[in-house]
């Protein structure tokens, strides 16, 4: 991928700080409006239930923070944590169309370096984000660390289809006619070619299932949506699990 010459992650803050005003119209596009169907999985594979609080890393403009919330109840607790500052002001917007605000509170903050004390959540979730990460393991490793024993750490991401003739379609539709849209949309066809190339290097589901393991997750499995074009990849933090912070600046 070329970055223009700067590192991964100002590349990525800088291009979602950009589309963040059509982000979510294009994932309807995108996904043929799968995505929220997609979502409401995710909330299901985390446990989000009455009185839970969880952890939403990446969360964008926060529609799948505002799904977790209405599973936790108002006694649950949401936190979304982004570093665009344009994605989490879209996210506070739709916030405030809600009828439960006080449920979730976003935070601009650092997914390598979580703002959060050890076992402190009772799920983590992210959604589309890990592809993003300058360092993926110490991504994972770091919402390994701030959940609790038991809890669940659960990624929504593009994947790596097998099937023959539908592989095909989908990496010509990714590369080709995703930008198309992006350049049609929202005048940016640079970010939705980045989508493209952040989904080629980004690891197969099963292969990210074996890095969860990695990180020091147990009962690592994935799910695979929409033919293996999008996975669901979750795993559970063991009982006496000992994840330290790594020593990134809070």
């Amino acid at each position: 991928m070329d970055f223009a010459g700067k590192d991964k992650a100002s590349y990525v803050k800088e291009t979602f700080n950009t589309i963040a005003g059509r982000y979510d119209f294009m994932n309807s596009v995108m996904t043929l409006g799968l995505d929220k169907r997609w979502r409401r999985k995710v909330v299901r594979c985390v446990g989000a239930a009455e009185n839970k609080h969880i952890l939403d890393v990446c969360c964008g403009t926060g529609q799948l923070s505002l799904a977790l919330a209405e599973r936790v109840g108002p006694r649950g607790r949401v936190t979304g944590l982004d570093f665009s500052e344009n994605m989490l002001a879209k996210a506070r917007e739709a916030l405030q169309h809600r009828p439960w605000p006080e449920r979730v509170h976003f935070q601009r903050g650092d997914a390598l370096a979580l703002p959060f004390p050890d076992n402190s959540f009772d799920g983590a979730t992210v959604g589309w984000g890990l592809r993003n990460l300058p360092d993926l393991e110490q991504g994972i490793r770091e919402m390994t660390r701030v959940v609790k024993p038991g809890a669940k750490i659960v990624s929504l991401d593009m994947a790596k289809p097998t099937l023959p003739v539908f592989k095909q379609v989908y990496w010509f539709y990714f590369e080709r006619v995703v930008p198309l849209l992006g350049s049609l949309f929202t005048g940016k066809r640079s970010a939705y070619r980045y989508l493209h190339d952040s989904a080629v290097q980004f690891p197969a589901q099963r292969e990210l299932a074996q890095i969860f393991a990695r990180c020091g997750l147990i009962d690592t499995r994935c799910h695979n949506l929409a033919g293996g074009a999008v996975a669901i990849v979750e795993g559970t933090k063991a009982a006496g699990a000992v994840i330290r912070h790594s020593g990134f600046t809070r």
